[in-house]
């Protein structure tokens, strides 16, 4: 009976060992945080094409939005950890304890790749009564809650930057939430709002066709993309206790996911981000390329978790100390 046992478990072991080494024998699925249109979905759909020659597999990517991305995040997380399910996302888990969206964050998973990291921007409908920083305040402080402002939730980029704005100067304005970035733009091309904080990115094309305007870089100089933009810290100097600062894009898989299947992504994601269309594409759209995984990663992830999470606790709309979570202060 043992040896029939001991045999039994030898082939089992043999087959869980060659089920890995032919990682991946199936497709994949990519599970992106935010909207379609909206810059993390651009994010994601312009590496899929390289990273699926490098595995020769296809990804199949669905947007999940909702929560901030805790949706998707608890989604991915009740997935097995086997490699083929992705969280493609944004920065906005970092500070998800803390707002008490959920109690997983990225510390709980494994980072495939961090992509790359965008710069925000102030914008503005093309027809906005003001065309700076400093005339938006004007405007706002003479018509207080008259600007219908959009945003993606706490946590999302807009509540931070506005949380960064709040700490110079009072405005009034009515928020209007929108589930992306994707949605908000359209709906500021479309007049629904006035002024959006928004990531370079996703907004830039927009500028260049004339459909909304930038305000602001939020940023502590000018971008070589959009050189007349002025950086914020020219109209509010005290900004630049938290800049420079913006979202990053990154893969991630579950925890205890086998390493080889990690190594095996890390590897595509890699190559596919060195890919030249892949880069261009990026610095066209004013994203910068990171490229990082492993320690580097999570070093980075931890240092933006702890930034992030005590400024929206200073803001005063988080749910939570960070202390609560042993999150370190900055």
């Amino acid at each position: 009976m043992k040896k029939i046992t001991f045999a039994l478990l030898a082939t089992l072991s043999l087959t869980s060992t060659a089920s890995f080494a032919d990682y991946p024998n199936k497709d994949i699925q990519g599970v992106i945080m935010w909207g379609a249109g909206g810059s993390t979905d651009n994010v994601m759909r312009s590496i899929a094409p390289h990273v699926e020659k490098e595995l020769g597999t296809d990804l199949i990517l669905t947007n999940k939005s909702g929560g901030v991305g805790a949706i998707s995040m608890k989604y991915v997380d009740k997935k097995k950890a086997d490699g083929y399910t992705l969280l493609m996302g944004a920065e906005n888990p970092q500070m998800h304890r803390v707002l008490g969206l959920s109690n997983i964050d990225y510390s709980d998973m494994i980072p495939i790749s961090l992509l790359a990291r965008g710069t925000p921007m102030i914008m503005a409908r093309s027809d906005a009564p003001y065309d700076t920083m400093q005339e938006f305040i004007d405007y706002a402080k003479a018509n207080p809650n008259k600007v219908k402002l959009g945003s993606t939730g706490k946590g999302g980029l807009t509540s931070i930057v506005l949380a960064m704005l709040a700490s110079q100067v009072e405005l009034d304005y009515i928020s209007i939430p929108y589930k992306g970035d994707g949605p908000a733009l359209t709906a500021l091309q479309g007049g629904a709002i006035d002024v959006m904080p928004a990531v370079l990115g996703a907004a830039i094309e927009h500028i260049k066709a004339g459909r909304m305007k930038a305000l602001s870089m939020v940023d502590v100089e000018r971008n070589p993309l959009l050189p007349n933009v002025a950086p914020i810290t020219d109209t509010l100097p005290g900004m630049k206790a938290y800049l420079p600062w913006g979202p990053f894009f990154g893969v991630f898989v579950k925890k205890d996911t086998p390493d080889d299947a990690v190594k095996t992504l890390q590897a595509a994601f890699k190559k596919a981000a060195v890919n030249p269309d892949f880069v261009s594409l990026m610095e066209k759209s004013g994203y910068t390329i990171m490229n990082t995984s492993g320690a580097e990663a999570s070093s980075f992830l931890e240092t933006y978790r702890s930034t992030s999470s005590w400024l929206v606790y200073d803001a005063g709309f988080s749910k939570f100390s960070p202390e609560k979570f042993s999150i370190s202060k900055p």
